[in-house]
């Protein structure tokens, strides 16, 4: 029996739902979202001196600029009465924006929803995110703030870590990728920060390891606090797993928005360009009276990179670790460079395990997203010493060698005082396809230092003095420094383009990077080189 065509319209206008009321259920969903772990999990946040996931994106981000994905987002697992709580959004909020008017990704693990565990919606969500800015050409930014694995989800919280490590490798390189741990990160956990190109870390609210006190008491019977084992300053000063070491997370967060004012937005891209306040051919007075008489007496090498760059900024990456080279960006004539450079002050500038590791990993990112790169060299050579060669310096020397000989990026070096033996020629030197290399008039290019030089070379000759062998020692170190404690005879072999007084040091670069800021260079197709890791 057919039904009447006006019971037929009846009943369908009953079927369908009230439009208000679904956009009422709708907002209702959003609310609850934007506090999903409940006003008491946030409070506990902020008494810990530690801002929401939704506060930190806010506070990175231009303003009014975020867009949210995945708002409506819930787990799906049962279990230990998990299905019982299904907050919206799950423990991350994920979505892009703008910095300084240029658009990034960012993820923020949200510590008020299950203690900031990863699950698989969570993994997921993050993943989303990273595929868009890989295929987009733009940086991701992931905020940590987690308690690790969720433990109620079993092997699919651990896919949802595997899924994000594949993400970060495919991402190496192409788009930069950025870490602030802003919280607890633990375990697994760790390998995504490690494998981004740059981490922060907040001084007393931070903590990463592999495995927390308790199971290193456990195991090795060793008391170490958490601050002691994973803290921002141990990370910082002693492993290097931290390049920026924050005061809270308003700073944290305000210094990596001014990280990427010098970063491109993918490896296509040059970086950004700022019109210059400092005169690009002013010279340099200051530098003329920087060096020492003595050729072992220390000076700061951070004055050389003051004097010679815009406004005097630099931005020291990993600025309390392996202090005896520097690493870092300036601008230069309103251009972002990368600057490598040993450091007198420590160890004499030496190169030793971790100073190497750490040039060898600044020049890599430098290289990859076209950044230019100037190396300040004053190095007497590498650090001797049966703990420098049994923990292979070696290997991670060739790091640094490896670097920069692989480094396209228009390079330039100037040599200020000591480039001695193997390490002169590591410090992007002209055998590796240095594009430019200048020396001040003090520098001194040779296998070794004077004394040491002349008591090889002249052993049997000094000896045969007798009791004038002092007065001939003298005599031959002072011929030994007449001959190499200078630039010349490197300059006539063309192995430095030019000898330079060191206050016009600041035109002669802007001058060779304008010359530069063409420069194309090939390498061999190959899948990858293998680096000496």
């Amino acid at each position: 029996m057919a039904i009447p065509e006006k019971d037929v319209q009846k009943i369908t206008e009953a079927a369908t739902p009230d439009l208000e009321e679904r956009k009422k259920d709708l907002e209702s969903r959003k609310a609850q979202a934007r506090v999903a772990g409940g006003e008491k999990a946030i409070e506990r946040q902020h008494e810990r001196g530690k801002l929401t996931a939704r506060e930190r994106i806010e506070k990175l981000l231009d303003k009014d600029s975020f867009v949210e994905t995945d708002m409506l987002v819930r787990h799906r697992s049962h279990g230990f009465g998990i299905e019982d709580k299904r907050p919206y959004s799950d423990a991350v909020v994920t979505g892009w924006g703008l910095i300084d008017g240029r658009k990034v990704f960012v993820f923020a693990q949200d510590f008020t929803v299950f203690g900031g565990s990863l699950g698989e919606v969570m993994g997921e969500k993050i993943c989303k995110i990273m595929d868009l800015a890989l295929e987009t050409g733009a940086p991701v930014i992931g905020l940590n703030d987690s308690g690790g694995a969720r433990i109620q989800e079993g092997a699919a919280s651990l896919a949802g870590y595997g899924y994000i490590f594949d993400r970060n490798v495919r991402s190496s390189g192409v788009v930069p990728q950025i870490s602030a741990i802003m919280g607890p990160c633990a375990g697994g956990a760790v390998y995504s920060p490690a494998m981004t190109d740059f981490t922060f870390m907040v001084s007393e609210t931070s903590h990463m390891f592999i495995t927390g006190p308790e199971v290193i008491k456990a195991v090795t019977g060793e008391t170490v606090t958490q601050e002691e084992l994973g803290g921002a300053m141990s990370h910082g000063s002693k492993s290097g797993v931290a390049h920026f070491v924050t005061e809270s997370d308003e700073d944290c967060l305000e210094q990596i928005r001014y990280l990427m004012s010098f970063l491109p937005s993918n490896n296509f891209e040059s970086p950004p360009y700022f019109a210059p306040t400092d005169d690009p051919q002013r010279d340099c007075p200051e530098l003329d009276e920087l060096m020492p008489d003595s050729p072992n007496k220390p000076y700061d090498m951070h004055q050389v990179i003051a004097s010679v760059f815009d406004d005097g900024e630099f931005y020291e990456v990993h600025a309390h670790w392996a202090q005896n080279i520097l690493t870092g960006f300036v601008r230069l004539a309103g251009h972002p460079v990368g600057i490598v450079a040993n450091q007198p002050q420590v160890l004499a500038g030496t190169l030793d395990i971790p100073s190497s590791t750490k040039g060898a990993r600044f020049v890599r990112f430098c290289d990859a997203f076209n950044i230019p790169i100037v190396t300040f060299v004053d190095v007497p050579g590498f650090l001797p010493g049966t703990e420098q060669e049994y923990g292979g310096i070696i290997r991670h020397g060739a790091k640094l060698l490896y670097a920069f000989s692989e480094a396209t990026v228009p390079r330039v070096t100037v040599i200020t005082r000591k480039a001695y033996g193997g390490a002169y020629v590591v410090m992007n030197s002209k055998h590796i396809r240095s594009d430019m290399s200048f020396a001040w008039p003090s520098a001194e290019i040779a296998v070794m230092g004077a004394e040491g030089a002349v008591n090889i070379i002249h052993r049997k000759e000094i000896a045969a003095a007798g009791e004038d062998g002092a007065a001939k020692r003298g005599e031959l170190i002072a011929d030994y420094v007449e001959r190499f404690s200078n630039p010349l005879r490197a300059a006539e072999r063309g192995y430095i383009d030019d000898v330079i007084e060191p206050h016009e040091t600041r035109r002669r670069l802007v001058k060779t990077f304008d010359m530069l800021r063409s420069k194309r260079e090939t390498i061999p197709q190959r899948k990858h080189g293998n680096i000496p890791l």
